[in-house]
């Protein structure tokens, strides 16, 4: 039969008594901690995908593409450096901008995981399921709506909404995204947040050419969130370009 380790510096009661100027008293064990991150983990609900993503495992290009290779360094050592610097009470959060199968969830759910090594709860909330988790529970008689989905965006210590404005426009979307933005942003509450849509004032263009050569305008993440969602979030977040095409689509050539 299987016996429990007990900790030696306390014995099992999670509390250890020090000395201070000939004054004893008692502070919490290190053990108390042991296993935290792991539970954190568990509670964070991040997609079976990424459960595996870290700063270390990030694919960098070689020598051979100088140029993203410098580029996507620098990237990294931004999210190394909020994550080093975390919490920052001036800008508690993050925002990755960049086209699809640029590494943006890879390095948001690194950066969290990170952050729960810290002891910080963190959740994983895919922009359109978290929205849909809260009309769902809509109740037209009562006028009221699941707040359990809706509290855990508010209220979670770190939240990370993945794919941010992956959703058809419309005024309860404006809002319902603004009041969590704007909560959070009042509240110092840490966001990270990727997005595929276009921010000029990040770097990315909001033209593109079509198949005839003609310009044509892509929507901007202000345009599928809201201006005043868009102001507060890029208030409160270091904003990162992702730079390079779908590393996707570059895995797939070379099968």
């Amino acid at each position: 039969m299987a016996t429990e380790t007990v900790c030696a510096k306390c014995g099992g009661t999670g509390w250890i008594i020090v000395e201070h100027a000939n004054v004893s008293g008692a502070e919490p064990c290190a053990c108390r901690n042991e296993g935290r991150a792991s539970r954190l983990e568990e509670r964070a609900q991040i997609p079976p995908l990424y459960r595996n993503a870290s700063l270390e495992n990030f694919n960098v290009p070689g020598p051979d593409n100088p140029i993203a290779r410098r580029e996507l360094t620098n990237v990294l050592l931004a999210v190394k450096n909020f994550v080093r610097d975390f919490p920052n009470e001036n800008r508690p959060g993050l925002l990755l901008v960049g086209d699809p199968g640029t590494g943006k969830t890879h390095l948001a759910v690194a950066a969290i995981r990170q952050i729960m090594a810290k002891g910080f709860e963190c959740l994983f909330w895919d922009y359109q399921t978290l929205l849909n988790s809260i009309r769902s529970g809509y109740d037209a008689s009562s006028n009221s709506s699941n707040r359990e989905a809706y509290r855990a965006a508010l209220d979670t210590e770190v939240l990370l909404l993945d794919d941010l404005g992956a959703q058809r426009v419309t005024d309860w979307v404006e809002d319902t995204v603004t009041s969590i933005v704007t909560h959070r942003a009042n509240h110092r509450k840490p966001l990270i947040a990727t997005t595929n849509l276009p921010e000029p004032d990040a770097g990315s263009s909001f033209i593109q050419r079509s198949a005839l050569g003609t310009p044509e305008y892509r929507k901007t993440l202000a345009d599928h969130i809201g201006p005043r969602a868009r102001s507060r979030l890029f208030e409160m977040c270091t904003v990162i370009r992702m730079p390079g095409d779908d590393y996707r689509l570059r895995k797939a050539r070379t099968l």
